[in-house]
């Protein structure tokens, strides 16, 4: 299983295809209020570090990092394709994402995800995430839960 893990722009066809799926799976499960994620242009815009996972050539997932200097990163856009699921993939993207957060000289990186991402919830608790009160711009919402990692 040949992998890379690459920063890309998330206006490349592929990034964007990926942001484009993770999107309408977030529209079936919550409503607009509750989505948080960036669109390419956001993520264009801020300037926010974002990686795409390929095997073989093929995108099948990816993830970005905002950095709030001096404070935290904070994990935006991760998904994995369906049929790429269950293959480790997020934990690697994951731990990238925390790599590069490292190397940025934070300690701690956050994140916001929807109560009904049970597999995304079990990956960030199995990381050593741990649960925190809503942070930075985010308000208390029944459809969120939101995580923090200290990471050294």
């Amino acid at each position: 299983m040949p992998e890379t893990i690459a920063q890309e722009r998330p206006d490349s066809p592929d990034a964007a295809a990926l942001i484009q799926e993770l999107d309408t799976q977030l529209e079936s499960l919550y409503p607009e209020e509750s989505r948080h994620g960036y669109s390419v242009d956001q993520l264009l815009a801020q300037g926010i570090a974002f990686f795409v996972v390929r095997e073989e050539g093929a995108p099948v997932a990816c993830g970005a990092v905002k950095i709030y200097a001096g404070r935290y990163g904070e994990v935006k856009r991760m998904y994995v394709r369906d049929a790429y699921r269950g293959r480790g993939y997020a934990k690697r993207l994951l731990e990238h994402l925390e790599d590069y957060t490292v190397a940025q000289g934070l300690d701690r990186v956050r994140l916001e995800t929807g109560i009904h991402q049970q597999a995304a919830i079990a990956l960030y608790e199995g990381a050593g995430f741990k649960s925190i009160p809503p942070f930075g711009e985010y308000i208390d919402d029944p459809n969120s839960r939101f995580y923090e990692k200290v990471l050294r």
